[in-house]
């Protein structure tokens, strides 16, 4: 395959990131209080502090996922395949606990605080409520691309797990997702990851498989 042809090939592949906006309406469907909702906070969780300055790697996170899933396309599509499957599979299994066992998160009080970062805290408080905690969407993607860009070289993929890691952190430091809900979000991503691989490899090997047109 030829380098202009490859590259079509990858820009074909990006329509299919389409799958994700489209699963996240159950995001806002979901995201509401029920008759019984419940708190995987432990004391641990207590002891962390809320730390504003880790809402810009918060904000950061869908632009990063975004880009890094593009990127992924364009160096090698099995893996962006691999990591795609894997989130919109994650996504379907955090819906599922969303729908079956919702959780919430006790956020601190900054009505009287100033501030950009605040400012930012605020806006993410307001359009997001505190529901759909448990497993956390920002950490099980965030953990897929850790997972996904090891790729690239040794750089590029530090990099890129450090901007995970740094998002991940920043789930709990801006209080909003507990421990559990990091430890289930890593569980998730790496389980579907897991998975997609799998499913990839036996859609490759029945492919090579059957017998070729005369």
């Amino acid at each position: 395959m030829n380098y202009s042809s490859s590259t079509k090939s990858a820009w074909i592949s990006l329509l299919w990131l389409a799958a994700v906006p489209l699963l996240n309406i159950f995001y806002g469907v979901l995201n509401r209080l029920k008759d019984h909702v419940y708190s995987f906070a432990i004391s641990l969780d207590q002891m962390l502090p809320f730390v504003p300055f880790f809402i810009i790697f918060y904000a950061l996170w869908y632009p990063f996922v975004t880009a890094a899933l593009i990127a992924l396309a364009f160096k090698n599509r099995n893996v962006y395949f691999q990591t795609l499957i894997g989130l919109c599979g994650g996504l379907v299994i955090s819906y599922i606990c969303f729908a079956l066992f919702q959780s919430t998160i006790e956020r601190p009080n900054i009505a009287n605080e100033k501030g950009l970062l605040y400012w930012m805290v605020d806006f993410i408080y307001s359009t997001d409520r505190p529901y759909n905690c448990f497993p956390s969407i920002h950490v099980l993607s965030s953990y897929l691309i850790l997972r996904g860009t090891s790729v690239f070289g040794s750089m590029k993929w530090a990099i890129a797990s450090m901007i995970s890691t740094l998002i991940i952190v920043s789930t709990l430091l801006v209080k909003q997702h507990v421990l559990v809900d990091v430890a289930g979000g890593i569980l998730v991503g790496e389980v579907c990851f897991r998975l997609a691989g799998v499913v990839l490899h036996l859609s490759s090997s029945r492919g090579q498989n059957k017998p070729k047109p005369i």
